[in-house]
């Protein structure tokens, strides 16, 4: 047995074989500590995608310089594929909903989680931790400061009751602004008359001026906000 162990592991591998599982640990743990965050805002990518981009970024730069040292090639042949392969998971999370556009935030993150294991797979400690608590400090603060300044858009959906849909949906479209489109959600009719449930993207500070507007539209007879779905930025 100790002669097996000894040519699966030869003693001049060992120190390379404890510098692979330190770096290894290290990225499992960073990508976990943002996959965490994100899991406890229910996002797509959460706790284990986070950890694995992370460990898997690690391995493949470990990889492609052990490699390269023993086959004499290109240290940065393999390392280089992960960017475009992570690109390619980050486009999956991104999802077009009428004018909604959400999961932006979600790719971008998985983007800088790999480029973390990248860090620390070339041994590049601290500026891999450092990037951590900036990413983490970032999804925790930046959104409320976005919201307390009136920054960040919302779907704000309206339901509101007239005579003609129709004559709604053209009254609130000539209301708006030439770069702002409104979502229509569901038309029904009602009492007589017709149920229009509407969404428009705006922020906060503008909700209350778009609804004293829609008020007073002549083809609708009443109308009342019915609740705000956040999205993140097409801009993002």
């Amino acid at each position: 047995m100790q002669e097996l162990m000894s040519r699966l592991f030869p003693q001049q591998h060992m120190a390379m074989l404890s510098m692979f599982v330190a770096r290894l640990l290290v990225a499992s743990l960073l990508g976990a500590a943002i996959g965490f965050e994100r899991e406890t805002k229910h996002k797509p990518a959460g706790l284990r995608t986070n950890m694995f981009i992370c460990f898997g970024a690690a391995m493949y730069t470990l990889l492609s310089d052990q490699l390269a040292l023993e086959h004499m090639g290109d240290h940065t042949r393999i390392a280089a594929q992960i960017i475009p392969g992570i690109g390619f998971i980050g486009a999956g999370s991104i999802m077009r909903s009428g004018m909604t556009v959400s999961g932006l935030t979600t790719a971008a993150t998985m983007f800088v989680v790999a480029s973390i294991g990248m860090a620390v797979g070339g041994g590049l400690y601290l500026p891999a931790i450092f990037a951590t608590m900036l990413i983490l400090v970032s999804l925790e603060f930046l959104g409320w400061f976005e919201q307390r300044l009136n920054l960040k858009p919302a779907l704000m959906k309206y339901e509101a009751f007239g005579n003609v849909a129709d004559e709604m949906i053209g009254d609130i479209k000539r209301l708006l602004e030439p770069d702002r489109a409104i979502e229509i959600v569901d038309v029904e009719p009602s009492n007589g008359g017709s149920r229009l449930l509407f969404g428009l993207n705006s922020t906060r500070a503008e909700h209350k001026s778009f609804l004293e507007k829609l008020g007073a539209l002549k083809s609708i007879k009443s109308i009342r906000f019915v609740g705000t779905r956040e999205r993140e930025r097409s801009s993002d």
